[in-house]
Parts: C-alpha cells; sequence; structure tokens
C-alpha cells in the first residue's frame, strides 16, 4: 500500500466536484473511488488556497487513474509526497476543511 499527502490548486468548477460527491458519482468508480471519495470530501485548505489531503493509491505514477478520471477536471499543479497511512492527516488536521471555503 501506498499513501499519498496530495497538494493540488483548483481550477475547475467546484460546486460540480461536490455534486458529484454528494450523489456518490465518484465512490463507484473502480478501482479507487472509494478512496478519493474519501480524500475529496475531508480534503484540507491551504493559507495559499492549495487543497491537500492524504490518498492511498497504487498507481506508477502515483494518482495516474484519479487524475484521467477526476482530478485534472478540477485541480492543477497536483504534487504527492509518501507518507504513512494516516500521517497526512494528522500533519493537516488543524487545516479548514476545503468545502467550508468553497
Amino acid at each position: 500500500m501506498a499513501y499519498y499527502l496530495v497538494r493540488a490548486t483548483p481550477t475547475g468548477n467546484l460546486s460540480e466536484l461536490r455534486q458529484q460527491l454528494n450523489e456518490q458519482e465518484i465512490v463507484v468508480m473502480q478501482p479507487f473511488g472509494r478512496a478519493l471519495h474519501h480524500s475529496l470530501t475531508n480534503a484540507r485548505l491551504q493559507p495559499d488556497g492549495s487543497w491537500i489531503w492524504e490518498e492511498e493509491d497504487y498507481c506508477r505514477p502515483p494518482l495516474a487513474m484519479e487524475r484521467e478520471a477526476v482530478l485534472d477536471d478540477y485541480f492543477e499543479d497536483i504534487t504527492v509526497e509518501t507518507v504513512n497511512r494516516d500521517e497526512g492527516w494528522a500533519r493537516i488536521n488543524d487545516l479548514p476543511s476545503a468545502w467550508d471555503m468553497t
């Protein structure tokens, strides 16, 4: 298993992304939907306006399928940092929810 701390700058229609999450459209995507749904639902907002979240992923390169299916429609400048499970969430726990600011 691989876990990443993901940073990305929103560029797309975040209301549309929120609708996809609310309507469970992402969670059913195979094989990554459940992890991506959880991560985006719990994403945090950094002071510079970028989003940050922890993501479980098995792709090489990281997030390849997620980017093609969802992330590239809503974000740019996506970077990943390898972390241990839940380490990323612990590091960003004090940041506000990204959804509170949209």
